[in-house]
């Protein structure tokens, strides 16, 4: 090959990587809009926005990766709060079971009128939370396929080999509020679509319904099955970071999990990294520094984020490998809420997911540490 086409050649790539590199304030800007027609398109699918909270959407990019939006885990919880706790008759019942859910629950008994807030209560635990659970989560996902669809190119920069996520698996297990009401089990919901099916659509390579066929769906309740293995590295990674072992970030307390029916097991890691004193000063204990300031101990979390997702990875890989019951088809999960660092350009939130079936290989030792290591998957939140 001349030298002539081989500098050609080199230009050409050079061009390429260039024309790939993402305009981060404009992507800001894309993710920004972008959240709210999403928003403003689930709002439209549950027909009755008055009954829920105020809905959340949160995006972030990653390059390598692409977008992920992230629901709130539990949205469909507002859902028995703005139910009146009054009883009604058959036909009253029928109508508000409708007009909420926009659609038809299983059939149940209507409520007798009762005096008592006592009954009045009761009644209330009658209602089918699960139902009104999977009727709500249906319009979710009929709301992303309609944003991936007409919506998705609005994400102009995305480079090919890239995905848009939209899913309510986040940085901590449910939040569900009051013991009075029964809670429905949680669904853990994702819909992705990949930035070349995206782009495929926008230019009228493939049809609407071709591209509806590509989406990947994925459902999976939390089963509340309590197995020895999971409990056992639950225990495991809170030893690991506790803040006498770890040498980067520490938790403080047990590390929870949600087992996913035919989809994994989720532990939640909420990771600090110093300790206030008094004095409005910080310790960092894993460091081994005392009463240092903020910007100093800001300055010491950016060098140690790095450290700590490496070692993090390692640390699934090692003790994730040990898991009995986790499946091939399946995925270990750890979702981190990252220490609080202002104006420090690290993620807020981590997710590091790897398949069943590649601890199982790394355990029987049918692929090296390194080879293990490039299957877990990263995705970071937003930089704080």
């Amino acid at each position: 090959m001349s030298r002539t086409l081989i500098l050609t050649l080199m230009i050409l790539v050079t061009q390429a990587s260039l024309a790939q590199e993402v305009d981060r304030e404009r992507m800001n800007r894309d993710l920004r809009v972008a959240e709210n027609v999403l928003v403003t398109l689930i709002r439209q699918k549950m027909e009755g926005n008055r009954m829920f909270f105020p809905l959340s959407v949160t995006g972030s990019y990653q390059p390598g990766v692409g977008v992920t939006f992230a629901l709130p885990a539990d949205y469909t919880t507002p859902i028995a709060f703005g139910l009146p706790a009054r009883s009604y008759d058959v036909n009253t019942w029928n109508e508000r079971v409708q007009g909420v859910s926009g659609g038809v629950v299983r059939r149940q008994q209507a409520p007798v009128e009762r005096e008592s807030d006592e009954w009045r209560l009761k009644d209330r635990q009658q209602l089918n939370l699960d139902s009104l659970r999977d009727l709500s989560n249906e319009r979710i996902i009929e709301a992303a396929r309609e944003f991936l669809a007409d919506y998705g190119s609005l994400l102009s920069q995305l480079p090919s080999g890239e995905s848009v996520v939209i899913t309510n698996r986040g940085d901590q297990p449910r939040q569900w509020v009051g013991s009075l009401v029964p809670a429905p089990s949680r669904m853990l919901l994702s819909v992705e679509a990949s930035t070349d099916d995206i782009n495929a659509l926008r230019n009228a390579r493939i049809s609407r319904d071709e591209f509806v066929k590509r989406i990947r769906t994925t459902t999976a309740e939390v089963t509340g099955d309590v197995e020895p293995d999971l409990e056992l590295l639950s225990t495991i990674f809170s030893r690991l970071y506790r803040q006498d072992l770890s040498t980067t970030f520490f938790v403080d307390g047990t590390i929870p999990y949600e087992r996913l029916k035919d989809f994994g097991v989720v532990y939640y890691m909420r990771v600090f990294s110093a300790n206030r004193t008094f004095n409005s000063t910080y310790d960092m204990p894993t460091v081994g520094l005392r009463d240092i300031n903020q910007q100093e101990r800001d300055s010491k979390v950016k060098e140690l984020y790095p450290r700590f997702e490496s070692e993090l990875k390692e640390n699934i890989l090692e003790y994730g490998r040990t898991l009995k019951s986790l499946d091939d088809d399946e995925q270990l999960v750890v979702n981190v809420a990252i220490t609080q660092c202002i104006q420090c350009h690290i993620p807020s939130t981590l997710e590091l997911s790897i398949q069943g079936s590649d601890l199982k290989a790394y355990n029987e030792g049918k692929t090296d540490k390194k080879t293990a290591l490039s299957r877990i998957v990263s995705r970071r939140g937003p930089d704080q």
